[in-house]
């Protein structure tokens, strides 16, 4: 198993059901040894979380921590069967290191299966976003995963595997099927993906137990996986 040098998907109390500050998931974060750590909130569509203003603010951060970067970026949420996320500003958008996007139940309705491919679809295709966060975790109960994978070759959005979604205690019960046939999709074309923590607390960072072993089962190569290519990441987010 590679080393883990980045974890970008985690939340801060900001995002209003997360439970520790900026300031002790960063010092957490560093006792990893991580190159990059990504802070993503999510955004305002979800309720508690925080106004777009905040991402506006977020120059306001320092970026280095002795050895480790930090990204403020968001966890937009994809709010309709187009693909449309909840912030357009380019102000907004312009603010954010990296973005991720994804299907929340309080943001999105399950629709068919060309509805919610669909919707897939138009975030992968949107070239501000970089990732698609827990495509597989059955909030879309059903999609066209060869075409999501395809695209995601295409266009070089990432695909997350999402360490949380796979939690027991989440009751995500299509999440594993789900994302073992994206992980064998990913591996027969040859498309790169991304481990997410997803943490919401400071034990959470780097937490990918309950993904290492989809990752062992599809037998899914290291050269695929982007946690350990913190340059290969910079430069998938223009950085």
């Amino acid at each position: 198993m590679m080393k883990t040098l980045l974890d970008v998907h985690t939340h801060t109390i900001m995002s209003g059901h997360a439970f520790c500050t900026l300031n002790e998931m960063i010092e957490e974060a560093r006792k990893h040894d991580l190159a990059l750590f990504g802070v993503t909130e999510h955004g305002p569509a979800l309720p508690g979380s925080c106004p777009s203003i905040y991402f506006r603010n977020m120059h306001v951060v320092p970026r280095q921590y002795g050895n480790m970067r930090l990204l403020m970026g968001a966890e937009l949420n994809i709010i309709d069967y187009e693909g449309h996320v909840d912030i357009t500003d380019e102000e907004d958008l312009d603010a954010m290191d990296h973005i991720i996007a994804g299907l929340h139940k309080l943001c999105y309705t399950n629709g068919t299966r060309e509805q919610n491919t669909s919707a897939l679809l138009g975030a992968i295709e949107n070239p501000r976003i970089h990732i698609i966060s827990h495509p597989c975790d059955g909030t879309a109960k059903d999609f066209d995963l060869e075409a999501v994978v395809l695209a995601s070759k295409r266009t070089g959005t990432l695909l997350e595997l999402n360490s949380s979604s796979l939690n027991p205690l989440r009751h995500k019960r299509l999440a594993h099927q789900m994302f073992v046939q994206m992980l064998k999709r990913c591996k027969q074309h040859d498309v790169p993906i991304i481990l997410g923590s997803d943490a919401h607390h400071t034990a959470g960072i780097c937490d990918y137990r309950y993904a290492l072993p989809l990752l062992e089962e599809t037998d899914f190569p290291d050269a695929l996986i982007i946690n350990d290519k913190p340059q290969d990441f910079l430069q998938i987010i223009g950085k």
